[in-house]
């Protein structure tokens, strides 16, 4: 089992952005028991909930922060995830990570512990 980002990198303030979360080691049906989440680190700092998905993609929750510029999906054919950034903001600038946990629950209260599986981060830096 293995999660792991891309699609970060140098992007220019008020871009969009679209980061890609893929789970290799399983199977389709595998990949459909789990919620994918997103999460982000900034130096020095805990892990700050972004937004999850849940199993079919048919729903998702996201942090109180950023909502409005956010995008969760997932592609269960490809056993992939994606968040969508839009209007880039220099505050964006960090790693973020992908995590698949096991659990659903309503609101906006889950941490890093409600996940099993992590990825290794992509770097993420916005220019202004």
């Amino acid at each position: 089992v293995q999660l792991v980002e891309s699609g970060g990198g140098l992007v220019q303030a008020g871009g969009s952005l679209r980061l890609t979360c893929s789970f290799s080691g399983v199977s389709e049906d595998t990949f459909t028991r789990y919620t994918m989440g997103w999460f982000r680190q900034a130096p020095g700092k805990g892990r700050e909930f972004v937004g999850v998905v849940d199993w079919n993609g048919g729903r998702a929750l996201y942090g109180n922060s950023e909502k409005g510029r956010l995008s969760i999906s997932r592609d269960n054919e490809l056993n992939t995830a994606y968040l969508q950034i839009s209007i880039l903001k220099s505050k964006d600038t960090t790693v973020y990570y992908c995590a698949a946990g096991r659990i659903w629950k309503s609101g906006s209260t889950w941490s890093s512990g409600d996940f099993d599986s992590w990825g290794q981060g992509t770097q993420v830096t916005v220019s202004s």
